[in-house]
């Protein structure tokens, strides 16, 4: 729920045409990547006019995206769910932020609006519930698989002999096995299992993300002999192109209102008029209770999508839907700040992209770094 404050900021200035009223929305991109110095330009650009002044903050002082936002920070790394609130509180309310849009930490955020609220501040996450089982794949498919949403076969090993247990199990149909860790890494930690030995014509392409059996077997057992944390792996057949990605605006308590699938071939990505992908999503976002901005990955198995993974935050190619004719970014902050999206037309679907190297002028280094300087930088820093 909004404070007081920022309903009042913003009725004032939705609706009217930029300049018209002179109160500017301020805006926290935290965690910001470089993929969010595209967001910002749709938060400058949005259909109501309205000011916004970007503050952005990474725990990386050379982070692309503070040298382009208004005010830049940088965050405390390595620290504590409670510490991390615990920052984020107090620059909201040293700053006066109207909202703040966090696609890390989430773990550390999610639940606390209230507290949020009370400094001025509207906190665009989805509940911790959903936060907590989508942060960790294994939860997530057993969820969604007794949901009735499609999910591939997986098996989550804790030790090298789970592991080699799993692999036997799963490699009789045939498929091409992968591993990920089971909670939130990203793309790290992913590897294709090869254990085929190398040929010059694998040095004559480009890299794979490969591993053998017996590598990762070695890995976790040299973890527990040496009393390293081992880390969980998730088992299961690398699944077939194209990767479906679907960026979803959703109300508080999971109502989908839009949902934008992207396939991802080479540099290439294809905005898709299929209901099928989008249905899918939109189950997962309701079963879940997702709201606001998030993302739902999807690959094929046997000519039939299935659930890649669920991501409770939006995804770094967000941008990518204003080629449709939408701008999600801002119909986000609406939906949060006035309970409408403002979208009123379908989106504009069947584009066809191409991911190209872009390149920008930005204030130049200082000591090595690119110091994240927009026009100013922001009073509270943490180390």
């Amino acid at each position: 729920m909004c404070s007081t404050l920022n309903r009042d900021r913003v009725r004032v200035r939705f609706g009217n045409r930029k300049g018209a009223v002179g109160i500017t929305l301020r805006v926290w991109l935290s965690s910001a990547g470089a993929a969010t110095v595209q967001v910002m330009r749709l938060l400058r650009e949005n259909p109501d006019g309205v000011d916004v002044t970007i503050y952005a903050s990474n725990v990386d002082p050379s982070a692309a995206a503070l040298s382009v936002c208004d005010v830049s920070a940088i965050e405390p790394r390595y620290v504590s769910n409670e510490e991390y609130a615990r920052f984020a509180l107090d620059f909201c309310r040293m700053h006066r932020i109207d909202v703040l849009i966090p696609p890390r930490r989430l773990d550390a955020l999610a639940g606390r609006a209230a507290d949020f609220a009370a400094v001025g501040t509207s906190l665009m996450c989805s509940p911790l519930s959903a936060v907590a089982a989508l942060t960790d794949k294994v939860r997530t498919y057993e969820i969604a698989g007794a949901a009735g949403i499609p999910v591939p076969p997986w098996r989550e090993a804790r030790n090298a002999e789970e592991f080699r247990s799993a692999v036997d199990e799963l490699s009789m149909g045939g498929e091409t096995l992968c591993i990920k860790p089971s909670g939130e890494f990203s793309a790290f930690g992913f590897r294709i299992l090869d254990d085929r030995p190398l040929t010059m014509a694998n040095l004559r392409v480009a890299p794979r993300p490969v591993a053998s059996v017996e590598a990762i077997a070695g890995a976790m057992r040299r973890a527990a002999e040496e009393g390293e944390a081992v880390l969980p792996l998730l088992v299961m057949p690398f699944l077939e192109d194209p990767e479906i990605s679907i960026d979803c605006l959703s109300a508080p308590g999971g109502e989908l209102l839009m949902g934008i699938a992207r396939a991802k071939q080479g540099r290439f990505r294809i905005l898709l008029d299929d209901p099928t992908l989008v249905d899918i999503a939109r189950r997962l976002v309701r079963h879940f209770g997702l709201a606001y901005l998030t993302n739902v990955q999807l690959r094929y198995r046997g000519g039939e999508p299935v659930l890649l993974e669920a991501n409770p935050r939006p995804s770094a190619g967000l941008f990518h839907t204003a080629f449709a004719d939408v701008n999600l970014p801002w119909a986000a902050i609406r939906l949060l700040l006035q309970g409408d999206s403002g979208l009123r037309q379908p989106p504009r679907l069947g584009a066809c992209l191409a991911v190209a190297e872009a390149v920008m002028e930005v204030a130049p280094p200082l000591g090595g770094y690119v110091p994240g300087g927009g026009r100013r930088s922001a009073d509270l820093v943490a180390g």
